[in-house]
């Protein structure tokens, strides 16, 4: 078990053991007990009622954050000839052709947060699974993260402007950035709101019974704070817009 420290200790204290709170206490809670130096990252994580191991019960999916994440995005776009021209032409940070790959392959260079590739390219960035699989950098149709050269500008601004992809673990869970404590509370709430709809409507067909079964909010350095998971997955973005 991990030891923590006296200021993790105390902040612990001021969390009711097994309580559920609303999205808007915790988010309270949270910024009352943040004692770290830094602007800490704020993270939900999900216990899901999935069986991972089961193809038709996965769950992956994008969100475009509503306050952004907070921080600089560096996006890396696989693309030549024409298309690397829209990159370019579209603000990406890094253009990767055959000498990038080549990099990203033999070096495991990945100076980036996202990477957007256009079809023609994917049979080439395909080599890359291992190196950028483990860390969710690889591109897919399915998270919008694979697109024609033309629709390469709207994915670039969308990957700065805070979109978020976010797949179950192994163990059937989700951990998805949700800003920093230094967000306003209405910048959080719109965020995690985002997520959890989301989280919604990613639900497998498959998946019976409870499909949210435990909900916490957190920063870098707190303790995690229990959400009322039924109360938020319940709530609709058009209720509180």
């Amino acid at each position: 078990m991990p030891r923590h420290g006296k200021k993790y200790i105390e902040a612990k204290k001021q969390i009711v053991p097994g309580r559920e709170y609303s999205l808007e206490e915790a988010i309270k809670l949270l910024k009352q007990i943040a004692f770290a130096k830094f602007n800490e990252t704020v993270e939900l994580h999900a216990r899901l009622g999935i069986d991972p191991r089961q193809s038709d019960q996965q769950v992956r999916t994008t969100v475009l954050l509503p306050a952004g994440l907070g921080k600089t995005v560096r996006v890396l776009v696989f693309a030549e000839g024409e298309a690397a021209r829209y990159a370019e032409a579209a603000g990406a940070d890094y253009v990767a052709g055959d000498e990038l790959i080549a990099k990203i392959r033999n070096e495991e260079w990945t100076e980036f947060d996202v990477s957007i590739a256009v079809p023609d390219m994917m049979r080439k960035v395909g080599v890359l699974g291992k190196v950028l699989g483990r860390k969710g950098l690889m591109p897919n149709p399915k998270t919008g993260t694979v697109v024609n050269p033309e629709d390469l500008a709207r994915a670039v601004r969308e990957a700065r402007a805070g979109r978020v992809e976010f797949r179950n673990d192994k163990n059937g869970n989700i951990h998805v950035p949700v800003g920093k404590i230094q967000f306003t509370e209405a910048q959080l709430m719109q965020n995690v709101l985002a997520v959890v709809d989301a989280l919604r409507r990613a639900k497998p067909a498959a998946a019976k019974g409870t499909y949210v079964r435990r909900m916490v909010l957190t920063t870098t350095m707190s303790p995690a704070v229990r959400l009322d998971a039924n109360a938020l997955m319940s709530v609709s973005l058009k209720e509180v817009a």
